[in-house]
Formats: C-alpha cells, structure tokens, sequence
C-alpha cells in the first residue's frame, strides 16, 4: 500500500512539473475557458497552430442597423473591439482570420463572424482592418474589430474565441452598446 501511496505522489510531483515546464515555445493558456469571462477580461490564449501566447481582450461591443453602405441581412450588426497583445519575444498569430471568432446566443446557436456580406466587409477607420490583424508584432498589442450579422434577439449574447489548440474561451456581452470606445466605433460605422 505503501509503495502505491509513493507512486501516486511521485506521478502527480512529475505532472506538476511537467505542466510548469516551458514547452519549447507552446502556449499555456489562462485563465480556464470553461470559465465565461467578464466583457473586457483578459484570457492568455494560444496563438495559431499552438505557438506562442496571445492576450485576447474583448473591449467594446456596439450594435448597428447599418454600417457604411452595409445593411445587415438579419436585424442589425454586433461590432465588437479586442485588443491583441503579445508580451513574447517573437511574432505571434491570432486565430481571429481562420475564423476563430463566433458569436453564441443564448439558444445556444453559433454565428461565425463575418457571417454576411456586410459583416465580412466592416472595417471602420481606426480600429485596423475588420477581422482583425492576424500578425501581432513582439511585445505589443493592437485593436481590431470583428463584426457578426445578428437578430435582435441575438443580442447580449457569449463572444466566443477558439485558439490555436480549439480551445474556447467565452465572455458575457453586454445587451446594449457599450465599452470606452463605443461612440467612436458608433461614429467610424457611419
């Protein structure tokens, strides 16, 4: 009994140290993604094909019945803000261009972003290009938009982002427009 108590303590010390290791440049994702975040929470992610470490921080949601000369096919467009950083030595690439981005309502049905014509073409001056920038340079961070073609009824939904190991990270949206940045991406919709 003795040696299997031992045993057990030596296996669980080894994992241990084995999930502390470095991992030759692969990611170690926080917080848990079966926690739902707060909007403007940040989650470590890993970056596309599981290299690298990318802070995903959703900021600002806005809802619009029309951006630009875009006219939603549903009811009206979900653009929401986040902020990509990267605190490693090396480039690092988000999954937000390989679709990594979806939009859950509270059915439970999945919306991919730029799911219409109208929210694939959303790039509103000084937020970067929608879709967001996949490239994010060492040590720094960006703000990119995506944009998800909603109902009404769709709104306040789960922003949700898969990584580049599928993890799923989720955060609460806010049912209204909101976030420090909402009026200026309102007015850059226009």
């Amino acid at each position: 009994m003795r040696h299997v108590a031992r045993a057990s303590v030596l296996a669980a010390t080894c994992l241990s140290l084995a999930a502390c290791s470095d991992g030759g440049g692969t990611s170690d994702p926080q917080p848990s993604p079966r926690t739902v975040l707060t909007f403007g929470q940040t989650a470590d992610t890993a970056g596309a094909d599981g290299k690298g470490t990318v802070q995903i921080t959703p900021e600002t949601v806005v809802y619009v019945d029309k951006a630009g000369a875009h006219a939603p096919e549903h009811d009206l467009f979900a653009v929401v803000t986040f902020k990509a950083g990267n605190r490693g030595k090396d480039v690092v690439t988000t999954t937000a261009a390989q679709g990594g981005f979806r939009w859950k309502t509270h059915g439970g049905k999945t919306v991919k972003a730029g799911n219409s014509e109208g929210a694939g073409s959303i790039a509103p001056d000084g937020f970067n290009d929608g879709g967001g920038k996949p490239t994010v340079r060492a040590d720094t961070f960006q703000v990119n938009t995506v944009a998800f073609d909603i109902t009404t009824v769709q709104k306040g939904g789960t922003l949700v982002y898969v990584d580049g190991d599928g993890v799923a990270f989720h955060w609460k949206v806010p049912f209204t427009s909101s976030g420090a940045t909402a009026d200026a991406l309102k007015s850059a919709l226009k």
